[in-house]
């Protein structure tokens, strides 16, 4: 068997940046867009590639690679077994374009045309640009968390995105750094959806939300598709639609990176007990709940996930979502349980979840017949949360009218007093 080293795929992969885990999941995404199903490489079917131990791939992962890189098998260094080199070059020109065109039909096509750069064009997008919106990205996403669902979220993500596909035109760039820019853009315009669903403007955040699944079809990343489905789900949820919810969700949960990452998967099942909470679903509720909990306590913190997800799906996150449950269910001490622990757990820039759980506790105790515990709880959000969150600006005025009509007067007065002062400063 010939073990002669693959050198000319180790300096293609060196000069675009992939290492031998990146490259194989690139060329499973490109396999997945054409079958419907995630390919099974990984670190090690590539290291057997660049040893020279496969020397002549199979062929649909051989146009994947053709896809991905824009070249023939032949010029990435593969031979194929028992031809010279003259007529595999032969064969391999016959058949490049007529698989290239059958791998990136669809949306892979529109990927492929956007990654020809123009004749006149001097200028070569790398992934230092993406990186560059990646950390933008970020400050996105540590707004959302400490003002939540606000128009000017909505505006700058939505601003964002256009940037991210404006860098397709400016110049020459890899199949890789194509699929980024086109899973930031979906990146941004998701943000966009979920504040506009954070701030209950639910037409926009369909428009985003058909947008943002467009772009995510074009860059074949998983995560993102996982969450503007996700997203989807809570948007139904919080439009009292469970059907449509639980239909939106399942695409999140079904999609092979769910079934990979067990933190995917606990997210997805979290939110699957807050549909059936809302469905009024008691016996649904539990069990994924309890599922969730098992998923997450099966995942490992080392893994490499995006910065979304790193930045607000934790146990907190976990409990809020139960809490979100138990409280459309009317089982009150249960909610009032996840609460305080999802207080205790909430890292320190979660302003938002904070207002949000803080608003939500009040509600329990009410519920229980404990005016004044709920009074002097609802009193500790944030005025610019009470004022300027729609969400929790909504479930505050109905606090207030339920207080109104079970609670004694001192604990209505103190109420409205409270509440004044609210109006006054905003």
């Amino acid at each position: 068997m010939d073990t002669t080293r693959n050198a000319v795929l180790e300096a293609w992969m060196a000069e675009h940046g992939y290492s031998s885990n990146s490259l194989a999941d690139a060329v499973n995404r490109a396999l997945e867009q054409v079958t419907g199903r995630c390919g099974g490489l990984d670190g090690s079917s590539v290291r057997d590639w660049k040893a020279g131990r496969v020397t002549w791939p199979k062929s649909a992962t051989r146009a994947a690679l053709e896809a991905i890189s824009g070249l023939p098998s032949i010029a990435l260094g593969f031979r194929p077994r028992g031809r010279t080199m003259s007529t595999a070059m032969s064969v391999q020109r016959e058949d490049f374009d007529m698989k290239r065109r059958i791998l990136v039909g669809g949306i892979a096509a529109t990927a492929a045309a956007a990654a020809v750069p123009g004749p006149a064009s001097p200028h070569r997008i790398g992934m230092n640009d993406v990186e560059r919106l990646l950390q933008r990205f970020t400050e996105v996403i540590a707004s959302d968390h400490r003002h939540g669902g606000r128009p000017d979220i909505e505006r700058r993500s939505a601003a964002l995105a256009n940037e991210a596909l404006q860098l397709q035109n400016v110049g020459g760039a890899s199949q890789r750094v194509r699929a980024s820019l086109y899973a930031s853009a979906a990146a941004f315009r998701s943000s966009s959806m979920w504040a506009a669903i954070d701030g209950r403007r639910y037409e926009d955040a369909r428009t985003h939300m058909r947008e943002a699944q467009a772009l995510a079809e074009m860059s074949g990343d998983q995560a993102i598709k996982f969450r503007i489905w996700s997203h989807a789900g809570t948007m139904y949820r919080h439009m009292g639609r469970p059907a449509d919810a639980f239909a939106a969700n399942d695409v999140a949960r079904n999609l092979h990176l769910a079934r990979r990452d067990p933190l995917f998967a606990s997210l997805g099942l979290a939110r699957q007990g807050a549909i059936h909470g809302s469905a009024h679903d008691r016996a649904g509720t539990l069990r994924a709940l309890e599922q969730a909990q098992e998923a997450m306590l099966r995942s490992d913190p080392g893994d490499h996930r995006p910065v979304w997800m790193l930045a607000f799906y934790d146990q907190a996150e976990l409990h809020s979502l139960a809490l979100s449950a138990h409280i459309s269910l009317g089982d009150y001490p249960t909610a009032e349980y996840h609460a305080h622990r999802c207080l205790t757990a909430l890292r320190p820039h979660m302003a938002r979840s904070r207002a949000i759980t803080t608003t939500r506790l009040a509600h329990a105790q009410l519920a229980q017949g404990d005016p004044d515990a709920a009074t002097a709880t609802a009193m500790t959000v944030p005025t610019d949360a009470a004022t300027q969150h729609a969400r929790v600006a909504r479930m505050l005025q109905e606090f207030g009218t339920t207080l109104r009509a079970t609670g004694p007067r001192h604990i209505i007065q103190t109420w409205v007093q409270h509440t004044a002062g609210w109006r006054a400063s905003a």
